[in-house]
């Protein structure tokens, strides 16, 4: 007899992608420290939703943190940018756009935990992957680092190194908004003559100049009264003795350091920062977590006003994932290195 009886839904199965930490990085990473893996996914059950990556990041934090935070075996941690595919979950609605922190993978069946709805009002005309960027994580914490550690006030000077990068992009420009004077140092001349176009008032390229010390001196012959480190190592033991009295020192990262197999060694700063009462202080961005909303409609305000530049190095493909982590590691990328899913 003839089945008269409703047809049951189909399941839909989800292949995923996910690249794997095979090997803990000894020095600069390799390709042989990582895998991709594929995994079917379950069905969302309900309070569930299915997400797919749009754009996906790499950053300089992944580096150390990957040491501290991950065994071998583990996806790669990292936020990204995804597509609400399939919901059971009233709070986050299919074709929705959210921030993930469900690391290297194509998709991801998630309970909503940590999961941001972009802003509401998240203009047509702005590329979703700012919100891994200027309008995103890094530029929280060019802010934070600046107006509340750093507690920047108008007419002061300010140094940031790595200032071509996703976060130093900010630094200087915001810097520049609460009319400060801002040095800023890169790896090539085309970072330097960006940051110019930015609106830095001197730049360098710490590659290629005769002296570190020199360069530093003549940019700013009365010393710095702030300095937002991304560098670390030999550049900041160059810098704190040029810091002015009662200078502020914002560590947000010390990217010169983080594939050494072997601790570099002083000079040491404790007898300079003595003498001229100099403050150094480390953060994370997380501290204020309970201001992101208003700080985020801040830089989007100031990148719709076209005040706040946000340039992008945008690899193609979730396959270069790993060649776009060690590109940014070496310092390809200008400005915040996303890769398109």
């Amino acid at each position: 007899m003839e089945n008269s009886g409703s047809i049951p839904k189909q399941r839909i199965m989800v292949q995923a992608k996910a690249w794997i930490l095979l090997k803990h990085f000894d020095g600069f990473p390799k390709d042989s420290d990582f895998e991709l893996r594929v995994e079917q996914l379950p069905e969302p059950k309900d309070g569930e939703i299915l997400l797919e990556a749009v754009y996906l990041s790499v950053d300089p934090y992944m580096r150390p943190f990957s040491r501290v935070r991950m065994k071998e075996g583990d996806v790669m941690i990292g936020a990204q940018v995804a597509k609400v595919v399939q919901s059971r979950n009233p709070l986050f609605p299919e074709g929705s756009h959210v921030i993930s922190r469900s690391g290297w993978r194509t998709h991801t069946v998630s309970d909503g935990t940590g999961v941001i709805l972009l802003l509401s009002d998240w203009p047509a005309d702005v590329p979703y992957s700012l919100a891994l960027g200027a309008i995103g994580m890094p530029g929280l914490t060019a802010l934070y680092g600046l107006e509340e550690v750093c507690q920047l006030k108008a007419g002061e000077t300010l140094l940031v190194n790595a200032a071509a990068g996703a976060v130093g992009t900010v630094v200087g420009q915001i810097a520049k908004l609460k009319g400060c004077r801002v040095i800023g140092s890169a790896g090539s001349d085309a970072k330097v003559a960006y940051l110019k176009e930015l609106g830095f008032d001197q730049a360098f390229n710490y590659k290629t100049v005769p002296s570190l010390e020199q360069a530093l001196r003549e940019a700013a012959p009365e010393g710095y009264d702030c300095y937002f480190e991304n560098v670390g190592g030999a550049f900041s033991s160059v810098a704190i003795p040029l810091m002015k009295p009662m200078g502020r020192i914002a560590v947000c990262g010390a990217i010169s350091t983080y594939n050494d197999t072997t601790p570099q060694t002083g000079p040491f700063p404790h007898l300079t920062m003595i003498m001229n009462q100099i403050r150094m202080e480390g953060f994370l961005v997380g501290r204020w977590e309970h201001k992101n909303q208003e700080s985020l409609r801040r830089l989007l305000a100031w990148k719709q006003e076209g005040k706040l530049k946000c340039p992008e190095h945008v690899t193609s493909g979730f396959e270069n994932m790993p060649a776009a982590f060690m590109g940014m590691l070496s310092g390809e990328n200008l400005g915040k290195a996303v890769v398109k899913a």
